[in-house]
């Protein structure tokens, strides 16, 4: 039962469908507080360049913490928003604003394994939840069987500049 509703949240997900993300309202109510800071911190990074490039707006972009889910069997073959065909296999993520090819270290903060994963593909958009994982990027995090788990995410190396034409 629970791993249909994990596979329903990670469909809802990618389809945007609002009636997966209405069912679990009265859970999002007590994970409301987890929910608030992560919106928050999201905000003041993008201007905190602007005002100075120092630490915590470094640290607003590096570090993030939220829920984690992982693909549906179902998607593998189909093409990431970067283009991409979709490898189950491949250590790859989908994060909402993170550049495509950007690695990002995740770490299951319930047992500390972690994986590095490469941004090829847009999501999650439900609240609370800050990147959605291959399934071998979820098998590397033990969460198989979980389906949602609670990790941080660390940028390890920027997406490559891309070369502009003359």
């Amino acid at each position: 039962m629970i791993r249909m509703f994990t596979i329903g949240l990670i469909l809802g997900a990618l389809t945007g469908s609002p009636a997966i993300a209405q069912s679990p309202t009265p859970a999002t109510k007590t994970d409301a507080p987890a929910a608030a800071p992560a919106p928050a911190a999201a905000v003041p990074a993008p201007s905190a360049p602007a005002a100075a490039p120092s630490a915590p707006a470094t640290a607003g972009s590096d570090a993030m913490e939220g829920l984690a889910a992982y693909y549906s069997n179902r998607l593998d073959g189909r093409k990431t928003a970067s283009g991409q065909v979709f490898d189950q296999n491949a250590l790859t993520a989908a994060h909402p604003t993170l550049s495509f090819g950007t690695k990002v270290k995740v770490t299951n903060t319930k047992n500390s394994r972690s994986v590095v994963v490469r941004i090829n593909d847009r999501g999650p958009t439900q609240p609370g939840r800050v990147i959605d994982l291959s399934r071998a990027a979820a098998g590397k995090l033990g969460m198989l069987r979980a389906g949602l788990v609670p990790v941080k995410l660390e940028v390890v190396a920027q997406a490559p500049a891309k070369k502009s034409k003359p």
